[in-house]
C-alpha cells in the first residue's frame, strides 16, 4: 500500500448535494486521491463526528489598495497575510481580490502589481479582478490578453461618477468579456440618486450615520441591478451582481432568471444577520457597508432566495477597517469607511444561522460558499468539491462547537466583528489547503507565501 500524505479518517462528507456519507480520504502531492477503502498516511487526522466540508472560495475581498489610495487616506487594515490568517481560521482555502488601477494603470498592470506583492505573503490560494475604471480603448483591448494570462472576470462599478457617461463603452467591455467565456461583475448602486438623496439629507443637517441608509436608498439599488440586467440581455454575457441587499433588487433578478437571462447573485453576511436598526446605535457607523444595511423583510427574503437557488453565492467583501477607523467623529455621509471585517465567520454563521434554523440545507451551505463560485470562476472541478483528482481543499467542522464570538479570537488586523457576542455553533477545527494543513484548534499553522496565484478558465454556467 502506498503510504500518503495525509488521511482524513471517519468524517461526515458534504458536497453541494448534501451529507453523502462517512469515508475517510486519502491525500498525496495535494490532491485526493482515494476516498474510501484501506488507506495510511503519513499524517492521519481524526474526523470522527466532525462534517468533512471542500475550502470555501471567498471571490470577493480587498486585501490591498492603489499606492495613491494609501498615501491619501488610512485604506483597509488587512493585506494578504492577515486577511489569509482570518481566511484559513474561517474554512476558506481561496479567495479573490479585487484589484484597482492607479491612474495611467492597465488592467493588466494592477493585477501584476498586486501579485507581485501577495507572492509573499499570501497563505491561501489567490486571484484577481481588476475594476475598470475607464472602459477606454487601451482597457477593452486587454480583455483577450486578461483571460490568456488566467483571469476570467472584470468588475465595474455603476456607483462611479463617470459610469453613465460611459455606458457603450462599459457595454462593449461585457461583450468582450463574454466572447472569452469571462464573467462581469457589478456594483450595483446609481451615483445620481445617491448624490441626490445624501445632498438633501446635509441640507436638512442629518448628518450622523443613523441617516445613512435614506442616503443610499433602496431604488438606487434596483436601477442600477436592472441595468446590470439590461447589459446581459443587450450583450448575452453573463453578469454577477455583487453584495445584493435588498428584496426589490433580487425580484429583478428572479425576473431576470425566469426570463433564461445570465444573471448570477452574490449576497454578503451583513445583509443575512443585520438590520437597519444598528445605524441607531452609538457605534452605527462600524456596521457601514454598501449598499446600506435593510429591513428584516429584506433578511428573509435573500435567505429564501439562497434556499430556493437564486442567489448563487454568499460572499464576504472584506474590507476591514481598524474600530478607530470606523468610529472617526469627522465622518459624516460623505466621508465615511464603508467595509467590515467577514472572513472569519462567514461559514460558522451560515451554518449556526442557516443550517441548524432550518433556512438552508447543509449541501445548499457548501453550494454557496465553495462549489458555485469555483464554477463561475473557472475553477470546478479542482477546487470546489471533494472529489478524487480535486485539490485537498479540505475544512473539518465540529458541528457541535459552540464559541462566542469575541475580539480576541479574531485574525484579522482589523482586531473587532460587528458579530462580537453573538453564540455560534459549528466552527472549522482544522483546514488544509492542498493538502497541508494550515489551521487546526484556533492555530494558523502557514507561512506567508505558501499560497499559490492560481489562473482561471472558463466561466461554466450554474
Amino acid at each position: 500500500m502506498t503510504k500518503l500524505d495525509v488521511v482524513i479518517r471517519n468524517g461526515e462528507i458534504v458536497t453541494a448535494a448534501g451529507a453523502i456519507g462517512q469515508a475517510d480520504i486519502g491525500i498525496l502531492d495535494g490532491k485526493i486521491v482515494q476516498i474510501g477503502g484501506e488507506l495510511e498516511g503519513e499524517l492521519e487526522l481524526d474526523a470522527t463526528g466532525k462534517l468533512v466540508m471542500p475550502g470555501g472560495i471567498d471571490t470577493h475581498v480587498h486585501l490591498s489598495s492603489p499606492p495613491s489610495l494609501q498615501q491619501r487616506e488610512p485604506r483597509w487594515v488587512d493585506d494578504f497575510y492577515s486577511g489569509s490568517a482570518a481566511a484559513l481560521a474561517g474554512g476558506i482555502t481561496t479567495l479573490g481580490n479585487m484589484s484597482f488601477a492607479d491612474p495611467g494603470e492597465l488592467p493588466m498592470d494592477c493585477i501584476q502589481r498586486d501579485a507581485d506583492v501577495a507572492r509573499g505573503q499570501t497563505m491561501v490560494d489567490l486571484y484577481f479582478h481588476p475594476v475598470l475604471r475607464q472602459a477606454i480603448p487601451e482597457v477593452l483591448d486587454q480583455i483577450p490578453t486578461l483571460f490568456e494570462s488566467g483571469c476570467n472576470t472584470i468588475k465595474m462599478f455603476t456607483v462611479f461618477p463617470d459610469f453613465d457617461a460611459q455606458i457603450p463603452a462599459f457595454m462593449e467591455a461585457a461583450r468582450r468579456a463574454h466572447q472569452h467565456g469571462m464573467l462581469t461583475l457589478i456594483h450595483c448602486e446609481d451615483h445620481m440618486l445617491i448624490e441626490e438623496a445624501t445632498e438633501q439629507l446635509l441640507n436638512a443637517g442629518k448628518t450622523s450615520m443613523r441617516y445613512y441608509p435614506e442616503s443610499r436608498p433602496v431604488n438606487s439599488e434596483v436601477i442600477a441591478t436592472q441595468r446590470a440586467v439590461s447589459f446581459a440581455e443587450a450583450t448575452g454575457a453573463p453578469v454577477y451582481i455583487v453584495h445584493l441587499s435588498s428584496k426589490r433588487a433580487l425580484d429583478v433578478c428572479i425576473d431576470a432568471q425566469e426570463r433564461g437571462l445570465p444573471v448570477y447573485v452574490e449576497t454578503r453576511p451583513l445583509y443575512l444577520h443585520l438590520t437597519r436598526e444598528r445605524f441607531e446605535d452609538a457605534d452605527g457607523a462600524k456596521y457601514v457597508g454598501q449598499p446600506p444595511l435593510r429591513e428584516q423583510s429584506d433578511v428573509d427574503a435573500l435567505w429564501e432566495g439562497i434556499r430556493q437557488g437564486y442567489i448563487h453565492t454568499v460572499c464576504t467583501d472584506h474590507a476591514p477597517w481598524s474600530l478607530e477607523a470606523k468610529l472617526d467623529p469627522t465622518h459624516d455621509l460623505r466621508n465615511l469607511r464603508p467595509g467590515v471585517a467577514n472572513l472569519q465567520t462567514m461559514i460558522p454563521m451560515l451554518y449556526s444561522e442557516g443550517v441548524l434554523k432550518g433556512r438552508i440545507s447543509l449541501g445548499k451551505l457548501v453550494e454557496v460558499t465553495s462549489t458555485n463560485v469555483a464554477k463561475l470562476f473557472g475553477l470546478f472541478p479542482h477546487k470546489g468539491t471533494i472529489a478524487v483528482g480535486s485539490d485537498a481543499d479540505v475544512v473539518i467542522f465540529d458541528p457541535e462547537l459552540e464559541q462566542t464570538v469575541e475580539a480576541s479570537m479574531i485574525k484579522s488586523n482589523a482586531a473587532h466583528s460587528v458579530f462580537e457576542g453573538w453564540k455560534v455553533t459549528g466552527w472549522p477545527i482544522a483546514t488544509l489547503r492542498r493538502g497541508e494543513l494550515v489551521f487546526q484548534n484556533g492555530e494558523i499553522l502557514s507561512q506567508p507565501g505558501s499560497g499559490e496565484l492560481i489562473a482561471r478558465g472558463k466561466t461554466q454556467a450554474l
